[in-house]
């Protein structure tokens, strides 16, 4: 039974117990109430108490699926993953830096920098559990695009501050990256700061960071039987209804999410695609050349790019000239990066199912809380009627209704 309709639920009595009761001591029939009262408030508790084991029961379940999908994962990566041949005759699982990291890494004293040298170094890391477990990475990590063109061109769009940005689940994992005195001075000796000096570099100017939790997510639907979740954005249309020539796509559903954070979820439910890539291209549009961009602009809101360089940042504003060299790109999805339908289900399930412990746990914290509050007000109650019992009986000459308190 919900707490609410055991709130509203009423006993019925009858009419002649009404007229019965009227004629009764007011002490027994404070007595009566106290009794209820209590008796009421144990009924509470125990559902209370019920529920949280009810909770904690379907969270061991999912804890334990949770290892069985995991140890299945890590016999899939530790069979797929890349192996080379030591001088030594021993294999060692490696793989070539991709473009970006090579690109971020020459960065020498960037925020970047600094977190894709700690990312080699686990055990470093680990020292800071809120960064470790809530910084996802950086920006140009954390997808993938088909086409080099294409890459060059979202990364210009982007710029490299953008690029280079630091991903945080919430707000906590901001927080842990910069650290201030009393006077409001940094604390280079701690978050992002502390760990660059341990490595002997000294983390200079801003950075970005982003807080995925803090973010106006895409509230539309999405495209059905995608494994990537692509958002069901409708075409743009001209002035005459028609789709405008040349348009290839949103730049949001030509990222392609790595695999790694395929099925993250926010708290809120959200993921990577209708949080972060969103907000940073809501609905810019991709077109084949910069004619037929051009020729778009009466439907164009949020910008555009054309595979020949065009880019229109937003309605009214163009950008001319020669396209810029960035450095940090979006890598190159891999030909061989495809993997068994199986393996997609089983990071879905995963993911599903550490987001529902999540929110477990959240409910178990709340039902917790009303307990403890509903005890407080169980032991008061049961002062209060104590105290009335001594005082009911000094005084004899007052009958006084004795019935049985409400077990606990």
């Amino acid at each position: 039974m919900k707490l609410e309709e055991f709130d509203n639920f009423k006993v019925p009595k009858d009419e002649m117990q009404d007229v019965e009761l009227s004629h009764e001591d007011p002490i027994n029939l404070h007595s009566k109430k106290l009794q209820d009262d209590l008796q009421t408030m144990g009924m509470k508790i125990q559902l209370h108490e019920d529920n949280i084991r009810f909770l904690r029961t379907l969270k061991d379940k999912l804890v334990d699926s949770i290892i069985d999908l995991q140890v299945i994962l890590g016999k899939y990566h530790a069979s797929n993953s890349p192996k080379i041949e030591n001088k030594d005759g021993s294999d060692t699982q490696s793989e070539d830096k991709p473009s970006y990291q090579k690109a971020i890494l020459q960065q020498e004293n960037s925020a970047a920098s600094i977190l894709c040298h700690l990312k080699t170094n686990p055990k470093m890391l680990a020292s800071d559990p809120t960064m470790s477990e809530d910084v996802l990475g950086v920006v140009a990590e954390l997808g993938h695009v088909e086409d080099d063109t294409l890459s060059s061109l979202l990364s210009e769009y982007l710029g490299t501050e953008t690029m280079s940005a630091i991903v945080c689940k919430t707000y906590n994992g901001v927080k842990s990256l910069e650290k201030y005195d009393t006077d409001g001075g940094i604390n280079k000796t701690s978050g992002l700061h502390g760990f660059g000096t341990s490595l002997g570099k000294t983390l200079e100017g801003r950075f970005n960071v982003i807080s995925l939790e803090t973010l106006r997510p895409y509230s539309g639907e999405f495209v059905a039987d995608d494994p990537q979740r692509r958002l069901d954005i409708p075409k743009p249309r001209l002035p005459n209804g028609d789709c405008p020539a040349g348009f290839l796509g949103y730049a949001v559903n030509m990222i392609n999410i790595d695999r790694t954070h395929l099925f993250f979820l926010t708290a809120s439910g959200y993921g990577l695609r209708e949080t972060l890539f969103y907000s940073l291209f809501f609905c810019l549009q991709i077109y084949k050349t910069r004619t037929e961009m051009l020729q778009a602009v009466p439907c164009i809101t949020d910008g555009a790019l054309s595979l020949d360089g065009g880019i229109i940042k937003r309605s009214g504003l163009f950008c001319l000239g020669n396209r810029g060299d960035m450095k940090a790109t979006f890598s190159k999805t891999s030909t061989n990066s495809s993997l068994p339908d199986h393996y997609m289900e089983s990071e879905r399930q995963m993911k599903e199912m550490k987001w529902k412990k999540e929110k477990m746990l959240e409910d178990m914290r709340r039902e917790r809380a009303l307990l403890d509050s509903l005890k407080l007000n169980f032991e008061k109650k049961k002062a209060e009627f104590v105290q009335f019992l001594a005082e009911a009986a000094a005084r004899p000459q007052t009958p006084v209704a004795m019935g049985r308190p409400a077990d606990r």
